[in-house]
């Protein structure tokens, strides 16, 4: 196994030549050329997860120094947890307080960007389930009897269910859980503003190429019928309050940006 040092994405060996996740349109492979790497050189370069309570049933870790720097959240039902948005590293503390947190149910990424080392993370925790939609399957760099294709809707457990809602990748995903008054996790198929009360929408975010108005009302529509007071993206990045509503208005927003609304104001 070889891990990209871009995206921190795992790939069977022989690597290729170049990741594929870097060299699409909504990513980039750095101006010094395709970097590959491994756990075992990553750990001897001090790298070590860290682990930070979000609320009484979300938390957050963090490989810093790895790939794009994403949160990994653990999600806490009553019947077990989900990890969301898995990072492209793990060391023996994470694997330790994750199996004494209680059983993990699943392992999911929104989006491929998000994929890090699930195939590690599974086999770590004792061949968790790795749920990858059906629609990102080809960007799987690695593969692994844990992977289950899933598409459209998902329940992992009572209250707890993967929305197919598409945008950034046609499979990207949300993890909605009914409880705590409602939270959606979201990584980067709703990404959560600096200003902590509106989201956006982009098919890339580093090369800043945005999605369509039709595009932003059907993702819009399509989380509609779900209630959260909290909304998560994948770099720690959320809103605590009526986080549903916002998610609306923001997509009324883009909508009206890109039909041309407020052309008056450029």
């Amino acid at each position: 196994m070889i891990i990209c040092r871009t995206c921190a994405v795992e790939y069977d060996e022989p690597a290729p030549e170049v990741c594929p996740i870097c060299a699409d349109e909504r990513q980039y492979v750095p101006a010094g050329g395709q970097v590959w790497t491994n756990i075992d050189e990553l750990r001897g370069e001090g790298i070590a997860v860290t682990v930070k309570e979000r609320t009484p049933s979300l938390w957050g870790l963090r490989a810093p120094g790895v790939g794009i720097g994403q949160q990994m959240l653990m999600l806490r039902t009553p019947q077990g947890s989900l990890l969301w948005d898995p990072v492209g590293y793990l060391d023996d503390g994470a694997v330790t307080w994750l199996r004494a947190q209680g059983p993990i149910l699943a392992i999911a990424a929104s989006h491929p960007h998000m994929y890090g080392v699930q195939v590690e993370w599974s086999r770590a925790l004792g061949g968790v389930p790795i749920l990858v939609n059906e629609a990102d399957a080809a960007w799987l760099g690695r593969r692994d009897d844990a992977v289950t294709l899933w598409s459209g809707r998902h329940e992992v457990t009572g209250g707890l269910v993967l929305h197919q809602v598409g945008g950034h990748f046609p499979g990207s995903a949300v993890a909605h859980w009914s409880g705590d008054g409602g939270v959606l996790l979201a990584g980067d198929t709703i990404m959560v503003n600096p200003d902590r009360v509106t989201t956006s929408f982009q098919r890339s975010y580093p090369n800043r190429l945005p999605l369509s108005a039709g595009v932003v009302a059907r993702i819009a529509a399509q989380v509609e019928p779900l209630r959260y007071e909290q909304i998560w993206s994948n770099f720690d990045n959320a809103i605590l309050a009526g986080a549903d509503e916002a998610v609306q208005r923001s997509a009324e927003r883009h909508v009206a940006w890109v039909r041309g609304d407020f052309d008056h104001l450029t």
